[in-house]
């Protein structure tokens, strides 16, 4: 069974570096052709593997959970949903928004996996769960190691922006879950938290959550208006986007300088030279005498 920091927990995160060197020694020889074909497979393979989990427990035995779990409603599922057709374009600030959210929340996963945790390891579903996770973080960790793309630090601010449209997916996968008959209906409670909130989107319910809450300003957490004005609640999405916008930025910078550290050096130089440009006025040259 699967606990924070047991035996298993250390072995799911070694054999995942484990595939990684195995991967990448693979294929650092081989042409970019190759190195695109293999790591793109991988990708729609993942996408493949979200619908054919529906056809082993405990998907395939329970109706209900499937009609909800096939959806893309957290992180890491839209991640799998849309990271194939971000590797193969031609976007430089899709391929580092693939890079920056698989590298941050491939990694936490690993780290605290959620969906995993007090679950037997002769499941297949805890399996599935890391092959998904892993796959999300190696392979576009392996395309900048590979130099398929490069981490530029010009596409940082708009990483944040890249993040909030993931959250308004998942929002709007959510509501057409409610209005097809995936998920209750919200109704009267279209602010609790504990109602069908994978993402948290609708406020924290669990400790990791404390990473977002404590950005989050107080009139954030309290209904302004209506008939149930001054009551505790978060508002939905919004509470999270002071610790996106952090986050976002500062972790893909921290990331920059790991993995592109020469360029990253430059631009900052570039920046600062021109700030300094426009509020430091040059010395005037000395009068010629004659």
């Amino acid at each position: 069974m699967v606990k924070l920091f047991n035996g298993w927990y250390f072995f799911f995160i070694l054999l995942s570096a484990g595939a990684f060197a195995g991967l990448y020694f693979a294929l650092r020889n081989k042409s970019e052709k190759t190195k695109k074909i293999v790591l793109a497979s991988i990708l729609f393979f993942n996408l493949a593997l979200h619908f054919l989990k529906l056809t082993f427990p405990p998907y395939s035995t329970n109706r209900e959970l499937a009609l909800r779990e096939v959806w893309f409603v957290n992180v890491c599922g839209t991640s799998v949903l849309f990271f194939p057709f971000l590797f193969i374009s031609k976007s430089l600030t899709a391929k580092n928004y693939m890079f920056f959210l698989g590298a941050i929340s491939g990694f936490l996963a690993l780290l605290y996996p959620t969906e995993a945790l007090d679950k037997s390891v002769l499941t297949l579903d805890v399996w599935r769960f890391y092959l998904c996770h892993f796959i999300i973080i190696a392979v576009p960790v392996l395309a900048v190691k590979l130099k398929l793309f490069e981490v530029n630090v010009k596409t940082v601010l708009k990483i944040p922006v890249c993040v909030t449209a993931m959250l308004l997916f998942i929002i709007c996968n959510q509501v057409l879950q409610s209005e097809l008959g995936a998920i209750p209906l919200r109704d009267g409670n279209m602010l609790e938290v504990n109602w069908r909130n994978p993402s948290l989107i609708w406020g924290p319910t669990d400790d990791v959550a404390v990473l977002f809450s404590w950005l989050t300003p107080e009139f954030m957490k309290t209904i302004p208006f209506g008939s149930f004005a001054g009551q505790g609640k978060y508002w939905p999405l919004f509470w999270m986007l002071p610790g996106v916008l952090v986050y976002f930025t500062v972790i893909p910078l921290a990331l920059c300088f790991l993995f592109n550290r020469k360029n990253t050096v430059l631009a900052f130089k570039t920046l600062f030279h021109s700030v300094k440009s426009r509020f430091v006025k040059p010395d005037p040259k000395p009068a010629i005498e004659e």
